[in-house]
């Protein structure tokens, strides 16, 4: 496999991070997210659930409750609705369709919601930019230092490909099944560009070693990976904010 370069993880990382903008809008803005409980055939009704009930219960944008929360609170609820939101698009497999059939795709919707993470703390600590937030991604994720430059002329197209659904989706307004759905795509097509760098995965914060043991085992695989995660959005976190206190 060629080795990847800086040059390859700004191509990567420049329309992923444009396109985490209206997804983070979607997120943040529309109250379908904790309403709706569409879910598509073959998924866990029960496990759904109990990811929208976590979900309905986070402060939201908008509330009285959102405006008294310091930069902090508002990290924190972050980190809750990003990690319960990728692990419920994790949990529709109809949101997938054929990637999530044909590629062991874990790793890179791990790395998908990290970076939405990223980009939501970006925003909430002031760096506003693409450059900065690419900058952000690339050392958090990947420990490398980049000139966060444009590279691709085509990146306004691959932006615009990453969120059509989405955009699509909120501007025919038809209920919030459609809208997380269409949310639940993009995460998906967001996790397609990371899987493009798939030689530096390894590198993003991990779970604790108990998490990757227990995700090894059958069964009960799944809550070993879904706590591995979690704590590795906490670490993410952290990277974080020593990179913000850097700047």
């Amino acid at each position: 496999m060629p080795s990847i370069t800086d040059r390859d993880v700004v191509r990567a990382l420049r329309p992923f991070v444009r396109a985490t903008g209206p997804l983070l809008d979607a997120v943040r803005d529309t109250d379908a997210l904790v309403r709706d409980r569409s879910v598509e055939d073959g998924a866990d009704r029960s496990v759904v659930d109990r990811l929208w009930e976590a979900l309905a219960a986070v402060k939201v944008p908008g509330t009285a409750a959102w405006t008294r929360m310091d930069v902090r609170d508002r990290d924190e609820f972050w980190l809750n609705r990003v990690g319960r939101l990728v692990s419920l698009v994790a949990a529709l497999p109809g949101v997938g369709g054929a990637l999530a059939d044909r590629l062991p795709i874990q790793s890179a919707l791990g790395a998908a919601g990290q970076g939405l993470l990223l980009s939501a703390l970006a925003g909430e600590h002031g760096f506003d930019s693409t450059e900065d937030r690419v900058r952000l991604l690339a050392w958090v994720l990947f420990q490398r230092a980049v000139d966060a430059s444009p590279v691709d002329p085509d990146e306004d197209a691959r932006t615009r490909e990453l969120t059509e659904e989405l955009t699509e989706g909120l501007a025919a307004d038809r209920g919030a099944g459609s809208t997380i759905k269409a949310v639940g795509r993009t995460v998906w097509k967001l996790a397609r560009v990371l899987w493009s760098l798939e030689g530096e995965l390894d590198k993003r914060p991990q779970g604790r070693f108990y998490h990757q043991a227990l995700g090894m085992l059958p069964v009960v695989g799944v809550v070993g990976d879904y706590f591995g995660e979690r704590s590795a959005l906490k670490r993410v976190r952290t990277a974080a904010y020593e990179w913000f206190a850097e700047q």
